[in-house]
């Protein structure tokens, strides 16, 4: 019997044993956190004066908010790699992790909240309104296009904007500001909306011609611009949000805006 007894505490025992050596064997093989990556591939579109746009001396994108994500990125610790996609692309090429952040003039809104996650805020604008240059008439809102033809580019809220409001004869989609404002010019369409500090810089350059902003025109949305990553990626964006505060507090994120002109 005391034979038995021994042999069933050196049966638990060796259980025991084998259990703690099996839970630290668990523990030892549980993976390390996902380092932070040293470099990102950013989407920035071409067409996006001042925010982003195609340089034809360097043949690379520059503007306002590329020069925000290098300065973000130096803050952070990693570096960019600044790809171009057309606006409507963006956050497809994203949610397709064919880029990992978009640095653009995309405004924040709850329907893009739904697939892409934004930073805390880098800058904040209204549409513009945009009509011939001889056209004299003091708008203020859009209640007074009732019934005529009207233009916005694709993949904006201010295509959506127009579309929701169901008053127009009919809401022309563009690929480019610049392809909107050659058939305002032409009279092809009554107005059309668009980023307020874009058409705006743009046509301080002369880029457009025969079309001007309305400044009685009031903006009804009013949003964010800010960087924008992949649903749920919680490190690349708590990484940015640490790194923007950087630049605003040390005024970097100032001195980008100004020097813009924006």
């Amino acid at each position: 019997m005391k034979r038995v007894v021994r042999h069933l505490h050196r049966l638990a025992t060796g259980l025991t044993l084998a259990a703690s050596v099996g839970l630290a064997c668990a523990q030892g093989a549980a993976p390390a956190a996902t380092p932070a990556p040293a470099s990102y591939n950013v989407g920035a579109t071409a067409t996006g004066v001042p925010f982003t746009f195609l340089d034809v001396k360097t043949n690379s994108i520059q503007g306002m908010m590329v020069d925000t994500v290098t300065a973000v990125g130096k803050a952070g610790g990693f570096s960019v790699n600044v790809q171009q996609t057309v606006f409507s692309a963006l956050i497809p090429s994203l949610t397709a992790r064919k880029v990992d952040i978009i640095s653009a003039a995309m405004l924040k809104t709850p329907a893009r909240q739904e697939v892409v996650d934004f930073s805390d805020p880098v800058y904040s604008y209204g549409e513009g309104l945009i009509v011939k240059d001889s056209d004299t008439r003091p708008y203020v809102s859009l209640d007074e296009l009732k019934g005529e033809v009207v233009g916005a580019q694709v993949g904006t809220v201010f295509l959506d904007m127009l579309n929701k409001k169901g008053i127009f004869k009919e809401v022309r989609s563009y690929d480019s500001v610049a392809d909107m404002t050659r058939d305002l010019s032409l009279g092809r369409i009554k107005a059309g909306l668009g980023d307020q500090p874009v058409i705006a810089y743009q046509l301080r350059q002369a880029a457009f011609n025969g079309v001007k902003l309305v400044q009685s025109y009031k903006s009804v949305n009013v949003g964010d611009v800010c960087l924008v990553v992949r649903k749920g990626d919680t490190q690349t964006l708590e990484r940015l949000n640490k790194a923007i505060a950087k630049v605003k507090a040390d005024g970097t994120l100032a001195a980008i805006v100004g020097k813009w002109g924006i």
